[in-house]
């Protein structure tokens, strides 16, 4: 016998609720949006958003009591290797704790408290989408609730696909006037 606690792997619908849980984080994470959407990717970005998903379950069932630093590097080697992005715009711990609290609340069985989450994730994917589809994203971004939210799109990644596009703030600053940071795409 081990000394240690060692909780009993995830029952396959316990998993698959745990992956749709991930996928609504990444969906509403605008810095993995704004790579998407750009192509930072290549020519199958939104594929390899997917599979991040696959990863990061994969990376909870092989590993016991997996910390959130640990989380946070796997998901920003990701980002840099299939998106060729640092993400440097203090999002990555939010998001590493957001997937590592909806795995501690699988594995409690808290399972209404899991759908609750990605519920609450998909009104706020769904709001950002009818925002930045009506051309209101740039001009509230003082009313950000959660810095989850997609609002203020803008100024938070940089890359040749961005600044082509006609901004009138400078991209080249390392932190912008309104605290968001840039994520700049590597060189």
């Amino acid at each position: 016998m081990s000394g240690g606690l060692k909780m009993a792997p995830l029952s396959s619908s316990t998993r698959e609720l745990f992956c749709e849980a991930v996928r609504a984080v990444l969906e509403t994470w605008p810095v993995l949006q704004i790579a998407v959407d750009n192509g930072f990717g290549g020519a199958y970005s939104q594929q390899k958003a997917e599979w991040m998903v696959d990863v990061l379950q994969q990376y909870f069932n092989e590993n016991d009591d997996l910390q959130q630093c640990e989380v946070e590097d796997l998901i920003s080697d990701l980002m840099n290797n299939e998106f060729d992005t640092m993400v440097d715009d203090g999002s990555l711990p939010q998001v590493a704790q957001k997937v590592c609290l909806v795995f501690q609340l699988c594995e409690q069985g808290k399972l209404t408290e899991v759908r609750e989450h990605i519920r609450q994730l998909s009104q706020k994917k769904t709001a950002g989408r009818a925002k930045a589809a009506s051309g209101g994203d740039d001009e509230e971004d003082g009313d950000d609730e959660e810095a989850m939210e997609c609002d203020g799109e803008g100024p938070s990644v940089s890359s040749t696909a961005v600044k082509e596009q006609s901004d009138p703030r400078p991209m080249n600053n390392d932190e912008e006037d309104d605290g968001w940071t840039v994520v700049c795409r590597k060189k």
